[in-house]
């Protein structure tokens, strides 16, 4: 069994591709010490010492009255979301260290950050995307970071990845454990920044968004990362 952090979530398909629901709630597989309400109504359940959320998005829809006297509803768009580990950093200060030391505490060890804790985190879209002129097809992806002081680059992956933890697993990835950049589908640059406010728990999120794209942000602790996309054809 692995440690309590690392316990997995249980797959979750993406909603369909019509409609206005919000995406359906991620759960902790295991026994779940703690639940509350998200901010978007969905569940978050913590099991261990993380708690395990997504972010989501639509894009290339339409708002549309379809009855007269109604309210108009949103129709015919591609959801974008994250499944990923919130980290809280529990009074930990310079949570990516500097110089040499830089990325080591939240690599543990492996070759590239898992932007998140528990099980790799996983990034799906129903829409093509541009970053830095590069098309990431639409699909299901792992995330990771290749973290380096103030230049982060985010890596979008097809490496298999364990939805159950197995040690002698060596070809799958838990995390960012067993990653080969061999699996690499995308890497871009973020630009970073570093500010006074201290971020307490990890946080992904999709920000200045439009029907035609937006970006995609990563922040803990001080830094935020962000990277900019469309909506390719």
């Amino acid at each position: 069994m692995p440690p309590a952090s690392f316990l997995s979530p249980v797959p979750c398909p993406l909603p369909p591709a019509t409609g206005n629901r919000s995406p359906p709630p991620r759960i902790i597989g295991g026994s779940p010490q703690q639940s509350a309400a998200a901010p978007s109504g969905r569940t978050v359940v913590q099991t261990g010492e993380e708690f395990h959320e997504g972010a989501a998005a639509q894009v290339s829809g339409k708002w549309a009255v379809e009855k007269e006297g109604t309210a108009p509803r949103y129709r015919d768009g591609k959801w974008i979301v994250v499944d990923y580990g919130r980290p809280i950093l529990r009074g930990r200060t310079d949570i990516f260290g500097t110089d040499a030391e830089y990325g080591k505490t939240v690599n543990a060890g492996a070759p590239v950050w898992r932007a998140g804790a528990n099980q790799t985190t996983r990034f799906k879209t129903e829409a093509p995307l541009v970053f830095a002129g590069k098309t990431l097809p639409a699909g299901e992806y792992s995330v990771f970071v290749d973290l380096k002081p103030g230049a982060w680059t985010l890596v979008f992956s097809k490496q298999p990845h364990q939805t159950k933890y197995d040690p002698n697993n060596k070809t799958e990835t838990w995390g960012s454990d067993g990653y080969d950049p061999k699996f690499d589908a995308l890497r871009v640059p973020m630009q970073t920044s570093v500010g006074t406010t201290s971020i307490e728990q990890f946080t992904i999120a999709f920000i200045n968004m439009t029907q035609q794209g937006g970006a995609l942000a990563l922040a803990w602790e001080k830094t935020v990362a962000v990277v900019a996309f469309t909506v390719g054809t």
